[in-house]
């Protein structure tokens, strides 16, 4: 049991948390935590963390805050508490400890990585660049000087990260090679998207090209310049919605020159309904998904939901590397708890989606909110409805920079030479362009 439970931390933002923690609500108590700790008292961000560790049962966790609390931190107590937190999924709560632990070892390359595993795991990776070229000279070139050039362009600084990609050699170990391969990936997609698309702050598309080598077709035409910068946060997706993203799949697949043979239909509902709507659009046949079918359309309304189907990891697994002319498309991807499996081509990237056939959201007769029934009517008939919407863009709340299908088009015929090569490796990080989260 946790021994130091009369002692309470003093400050407002722990006291917070402790709070929480005295009602039993230790996932409420690391929400409090979630900003604004860096620089809170170690000693006392431990004592929460001592206590929240023990109410879920991570005794590594524990056990490391306990010993952050019960002395004056030396490093080697640092890094075990930073580390514990990490591997316990609260790295936001490593960096301090971790932070304090390089000030006072700065040649302790164990330690410089576990805080760049830390900020790249929290998306912040211009820290991570700082941290790592601060302490550039006893960088090693794998794995550091590859972190530095990922994080670098992650962080949208390509000056930087080509500059340290042309001192990083070939790495010895065949581990390494992998990485190799998808960041040289990434500089060559930058290369291709840069004629074209600014790679600012605020290009969502150009960046989701860069770092995952996906074709995004839309943006939010809502919240543009107040957070989300066309990225969705929840969203009740209509037939019009997914008509508009099977008609830009199409401006896509003809501005590459790729030509589909078939549509291969997923498990999941949501997946063979769209793609029962995709074949008839794209006047091709549909048929059952088959990995090793060549030259085919994969349809996916949200890979989340696929890894729930029956099938469903091992499909993803196969869809990881890719077949030769076989081209992914996902209509709704979650960016915050991305898919294992990065999609060729996307039509909207969000928070929180419900399909329109799935139980949305209502006001009911007495003004209450409640959830609907969902459509369980045949996915043939559901698919003709799709077709049937109204593909005209949603006007939005007018602070959405214009997208015409041209806009879209000639980023697809600038990129084509790099788009459909790399393999589709799961994205861990939002990347350069933030948008609001809300949970």
């Amino acid at each position: 049991m946790f021994s130091r439970r009369n002692r309470r931390p003093k400050t407002p933002e722990l006291l917070q948390a402790w709070h929480a923690l005295d009602e039993g609500d230790v996932p409420g108590a690391l929400r409090q935590l979630r900003h604004g700790t860096d620089d809170l008292p170690l000693d006392e961000l431990a004592l929460v963390v001592a206590r929240a560790a023990e109410g879920a049962g991570f005794d590594d966790l524990r056990t490391a805050s306990e010993a952050l609390t019960a002395r004056a931190p030396k490093v080697p107590v640092l890094y075990d508490f930073g580390y514990a937190c990490i591997e316990r999924g609260v790295p936001y709560l490593a960096i301090p400890a971790l932070r304090a632990a390089l000030r006072r070892a700065p040649d302790a390359a164990g330690i410089l990585r576990e805080l760049v595993a830390a900020y790249e795991r929290e998306g912040r990776h211009r820290e991570a660049v700082d941290a790592l070229v601060a302490h550039e000279s006893g960088l090693i070139d794998w794995p550091d000087r590859y972190l530095l050039v990922f994080n670098a362009v992650m962080a949208g600084d390509l000056p930087l990260a080509r500059r340290h990609d042309a001192r990083l050699p070939e790495p010895r170990e065949e581990v390494w090679l992998p990485a190799r391969a998808r960041q040289r990936a990434m500089l060559e997609r930058a290369t291709g998207a840069g004629g074209v698309s600014p790679l600012d702050a605020t290009d969502l598309r150009g960046w989701q090209y860069v770092i995952g080598g996906t074709v995004l077709t839309t943006l939010s035409p809502y919240g543009f310049d107040a957070g989300m910068t066309g990225r969705y946060a929840w969203l009740q997706d209509t037939h019009d919605q997914c008509l508009r993203g099977l008609v830009r799949l199409k401006a896509v697949l003809d501005a590459a020159g790729a030509r589909p043979t078939s549509v291969s239909l997923l498990p999941d509902r949501g997946s063979r309904i769209l793609g029962l709507a995709a074949a008839r659009l794209l006047d091709l046949p549909a048929k059952p998904f088959a990995p090793d079918r060549e030259d085919t359309l994969v349809v996916a309304y949200d890979l989340k939901q696929l890894a729930d189907a029956e099938q469903g990891p091992e499909i993803l697994d196969r869809l990881h590397e890719r077949t030769p002319g076989q081209i992914l498309h996902e209509h709704a991807s979650n960016w915050t708890h991305p898919p294992a499996v990065t999609a060729d081509c996307v039509t909207l990237l969000h928070q929180s989606a419900t399909a329109p056939w799935a139980g949305q959201l209502r006001a009911g007769e007495d003004g209450d909110v409640e959830r609907g029934a969902p459509d369980s009517r045949p996915e043939e008939e559901i698919a003709a409805d799709i077709l049937a919407a109204d593909a005209t863009p949603d006007e939005g709340d007018g602070s959405t920079p214009a997208d015409p299908v041209g806009a879209l088009t000639d980023f697809v015929s600038a990129v084509r030479g790099t788009w459909l090569r790399a393999d589709r490796a799961g994205l861990s990080s939002a990347g350069p362009v933030s948008s609001s989260r809300f949970r």
